[in-house]
């Protein structure tokens, strides 16, 4: 129950015990920018990692919006490869997509990690969302959830401008070659499903759900949160074991 200090103001969780510890400042910051604070502690050894929302980029998203921050996500990457604490990082994604160039950067710093990874696509993880599901070692997703795989876009549309096409083929290859390499999809299949015309109303791409991203061989395999949690403590569980060797 949370009830108001009188003295300081701040909000305080009244436990069982009748103990009232105050939130501290961290928490109280953590709770204005993301919405949410943990009273207790996580474990020590697996780095959690939420993408949610908008993947906002260099230019900040409306405060209507929900949006994962870059700024705040690479910090925990890099926390999480320099902490020896830490041996493994758990990424859960529901995202509608956002900045690709951040995005990417992001997929980048994960796939890049010496530690295992896990990641777990929770009720959607689309356009940018799917490099960044395919970034870890291994991938989950929950049966209802879908990924929407498309070209990238501007104002909603495929680009059409002649003086810009060349530098989004570009970053359209980026993207295609990043999915191509932490994953198990055909580069054919990957590219008709971008490009397919039959599947979105008014525009072009293709979603899928659950297990359709699995038999594409997009994402590893189909599970819930205590699956992929399960697998990445044995992924840590090896990760110790070949280092003692």
């Amino acid at each position: 129950m949370l009830i108001i200090n009188e003295e300081t103001k701040n909000p305080i969780e009244k436990n069982d015990d009748n103990k009232m510890p105050n939130l501290t400042n961290d928490k109280l910051d953590n709770l204005k920018e993301i919405g949410t604070t943990s009273l207790s502690a996580p474990p020590e050894d697996i780095q959690f990692i939420s993408i949610i929302g908008q993947v906002e980029g260099h230019t900040v998203s409306p405060p209507q919006k929900k949006a994962t921050k870059y700024e705040h996500i690479m910090p925990l990457i890099v926390a999480a490869e320099q902490n020896p604490k830490i041996k493994g990082i758990f990424v859960i994604l529901n995202t509608v997509g956002g900045d690709v160039e951040a995005g990417l950067a992001i997929a980048e710093m994960i796939n890049s990690v010496s530690k295992p990874t896990v990641s777990l696509v929770l009720g959607g993880g689309h356009s940018i969302g799917v490099p960044l599901a395919t970034s870890c070692e291994y991938s989950y997703i929950v049966p209802t959830a879908t990924m929407t795989i498309h070209p990238i876009r501007m104002t909603g549309l495929v680009i059409g401008v002649p003086q810009t096409f060349r530098y989004f083929q570009k970053m359209q290859e980026r993207i295609v070659d990043f999915v191509l390499r932490t994953s198990q999809i055909n580069r054919d299949d990957f590219m008709k499903l971008m490009y397919d015309t039959d599947e979105i109303a008014n525009d072009v791409g293709t979603i899928l759900v659950g297990e359709e991203t699995v038999d594409l061989g997009l994402i590893n395999e189909v599970g819930g949160f205590s699956t992929a949690l399960n697998k990445l403590k044995s992924m840590i569980d090896e990760n110790i074991v070949k280092k003692e060797e």
